[in-house]
């Protein structure tokens, strides 16, 4: 197979194998690696229809990660999708309310971001030994919620590394917030700021532009990577989901062979949707790819009026893992839609850097043209949790009712009946006391674990480990700050 290189959407970088992009994370530009064509499947989807999870991903994955051996990649899927997910399926498809609910939840963290960061610790580990990095590395990650702790999980003790995490300290549910505070591991650290999600990542982002620093922690023998969806290495992981999604609709006689499936996927970072439009460009046979946005809805607004603009009040929302005004992963799609054009990237990211706003052209609107969207506010979304359990006893996370709402209004609106894939992000029971309040319909005061023991009651579905690890966990991480302070914060964690 060819080798596939990898190149910075502003331009400063090319020519870049896989392994070095997914150790890497961020292009030193500030930009984000693309490969330079998006390669096709090999194999026929009646071929995928007959494959396991962990064959689909070796299927996909080896036409990104071509400079990894068929033996390095086929470990690094066997350690990551093994019994830490409670299912053999890695990712089930549920038929609730005429929509196929993808779970992507069965993992140790009970969110979608382990699909990606289980297998992350091993890409990364494996590039490294490829790469003779002597080096230890330092994942820096900002998380709004989901990613800290999928992060911390899947790092945690893992030999040549160490994890620094970043969180709004009043912007995730207390699930999150515990999830991330017990988390053990000796070289796992959290950090609460003072301010929202777009605070931290713009943090994040400063320090890993931050040359001196870098050079600083190179003496010491740290060097920074990252497990944001920023990095290539939890895009290509998360390509695989949809494609299986796909082939096990196909599988299971749910669809005729070509038959056109839509996707709808709820979205502040833009990384699982754009993943979604990757395994289109592969081959699969999706239709409109529906980005659906909670009140923060900078998304819904842009692909409306061609104009990105996070001048904005910040909400904060039942759905707090998409409340964000800076989709970091759209800078992507941005550049595939121009041409690959780095220097017109570059000056958008500048714009928005300086203003807060850049505007699209119509012909690159026209190349989005595969992209619609819908936004769902916290009334709606919680009418939707209420309605589908309502009617068929299936409860959903807050993120899946935005997505399960904004499909509702796409399907009224067009008229389109196409089957459709609703992307489930989350399970329910980590954000348990929004989702209980839409399906009661009051203000509940009641224990965030009373919640949960009401939940188990009436969905019928076992409390996760992941939970049940959490009620008596003893807290490990108490540390805060400000913004301005994020970088003394890193170099306080390596002089501990």
């Amino acid at each position: 197979m060819a080798e596939l290189l990898y190149g910075s959407t502003r331009g400063g970088e090319t020519g870049v194998t896989a392994s070095q992009a997914v150790l890497k994370g961020l292009a030193n530009d500030g930009g984000l690696y693309v490969p330079e064509r998006i390669p096709t499947l090999d194999v026929t989807m009646d071929e995928l229809a007959g494959m396991t999870y962990q064959e689909t991903a070796y299927a996909v994955m080896k036409q990104f990660l071509t400079d990894y051996t068929e033996e390095e990649l086929k470990y690094c899927i066997s350690h990551a999708y093994d019994e830490k997910f409670d299912t053999e399926e890695i990712a089930p498809l549920a038929k609730a309310d005429g929509m196929y609910f993808l779970e992507l939840f069965h993992g140790k963290t009970i969110a979608f971001k382990d699909m990606a960061l289980s297998i992350l610790p091993y890409l990364m580990t494996t590039a490294a030994k490829k790469n003779h990095v002597k080096n230890e590395i330092v994942i820096l990650t900002a998380t709004s919620g989901d990613t800290g702790k999928a992060a911390m999980a899947g790092f945690a003790d893992v030999p040549g590394t160490r994890i620094i995490v970043f969180y709004p300290k009043n912007g995730v549910s207390r699930v999150q917030e515990l999830q991330m505070l017990t988390q053990k591991g000796a070289n796992t650290s959290v950090v609460g700021i003072e301010g929202n999600f777009d605070d931290a990542q713009t943090g994040v982002k400063k320090i890993f532009g931050d040359k001196e620093f870098a050079k600083e922690l190179d003496a010491m023998g740290f060097q920074l990577s990252s497990a944001n969806s920023i990095n290539i290495g939890r895009l290509v992981p998360q390509v695989v989901y949809y494609v299986y999604a796909y082939a096990k609709l196909l599988a299971n006689g749910e669809i005729e062979k070509d038959e056109k499936v839509n996707v709808v996927v709820p979205t502040g970072n833009f990384g699982n949707i754009l993943a979604a439009y990757f395994a289109k460009q592969m081959g699969v046979p999706f239709g409109k790819l529906i980005c659906a946005s909670n009140d923060n809805k900078v998304l819904y607004d842009f692909f409306r009026t061609g104009t990105y603009d996070k001048n904005r009040e910040f909400i904060l929302t039942t759905s707090p893992s998409m409340d964000i005004l800076v989709s970091s992963n759209l800078e992507r799609l941005l550049y595939l839609s121009c041409g690959r054009d780095a220097a017109k990237t570059k000056a958008m990211m500048e714009q928005l850097s300086m203003n807060g706003k850049y505007e699209i052209t119509a012909d690159m609107k026209e190349f989005m043209k595969d992209f619609c969207a819908g936004y769902a506010d916290m009334e709606e979304n919680a009418k939707e949790i209420r309605k589908v359990f309502d009617d068929t006893g299936y409860l959903i996370d807050t993120h899946t009712g935005v997505a399960a709402a904004v499909y509702e209004q796409y399907k009224a609106k067009t008229g389109d009946t196409t089957k459709t894939v609703i992307a489930s992000t989350a399970s329910p029971y980590k954000f348990s006391r929004s989702v209980m309040e839409a399906v009661l319909g009051k203000k509940e005061d009641a224990d965030e674990f009373a919640l949960i023991d009401e939940m188990e009651r009436i969905s019928g579905v076992k409390i996760p480990q992941a939970i049940e690890e959490i009620r008596d966990a003893k807290i490990l991480h108490n540390r805060q700050c400000k913004p301005e302070e994020m970088e003394e914060t890193v170099k306080q964690t390596f002089s501990k």
